[in-house]
């Protein structure tokens, strides 16, 4: 049964500082260290737990003056969670069109001010973009193929100002959708996430 953006609530309840600003993105068929070689990361000791990440994602940013950002990875099945605290690089075209060669590519960002991309790749076509807030404003070479899943998952395509909002939410629950990986609280409180930085373009 498809999840609904509903179903993925607890994420800004339970994990606020990451929930403020993040971009998620999932790879199928690539083990992080191969994605970290596509993205031209350099390694960095692992850390538990995505509040770790957090904490961490920000001293390196203040560290390198920001050029570079701390990313943290893990396997999920056959797919490879990259978190983004306060980055982009998985929603940015050229650099996710790129890596997204021979594979699948599912990323979805949200910023501070809940502006929001949703982008899906594969093998560096984009197949569909848009920001969760709104909907209705889809690119891509299929910008209609999810459209009753994105019906069911909440996403208002038909609907202005519904309460409550669980658009950025929905995101979660389409990738979910697309890869069969869910994330959960435990994934993100339990989880030695391998960590790199990569350059800020």
């Amino acid at each position: 049964m498809t999840k609904t953006g509903a179903d993925y609530a607890w994420f800004e309840d339970d994990f606020p500082d990451i929930a403020e600003a993040y971009c998620f993105t999932l790879v199928r068929g690539l083990s992080p260290g191969e994605l970290m070689s596509r993205l031209e990361g350099r390694p960095e000791a692992p850390l538990q737990g995505i509040a770790a990440v957090v904490d961490a994602a920000f001293a390196q940013y203040d560290l390198e003056e920001g050029a570079r950002q701390l990313v943290a990875m893990t396997t999920v099945g056959t797919w490879t969670l990259l978190i983004e605290p306060n980055g982009y690089l998985g929603v940015t075209e050229e650099q996710a069109l790129s890596a997204s060669a021979g594979t699948s590519w599912i990323s979805h960002f949200s910023n501070i001010n809940a502006v929001g991309t949703f982008l899906w790749a594969e093998d560096q076509v984009l197949r569909l973009c848009f920001d969760p807030m709104l909907p209705e404003r889809r690119w891509g070479t299929a910008p209609d193929e999810l459209l009753d899943v994105m019906r069911r998952i909440g996403f208002h395509l038909d609907v202005e100002d519904p309460e409550p909002d669980f658009s950025h939410q929905a995101a979660f629950a389409l990738a979910e959708h697309l890869t069969g990986v869910a994330v959960t609280p435990a994934l993100l409180r339990d989880t030695t996430f391998t960590c790199a930085t990569v350059r800020i373009r």
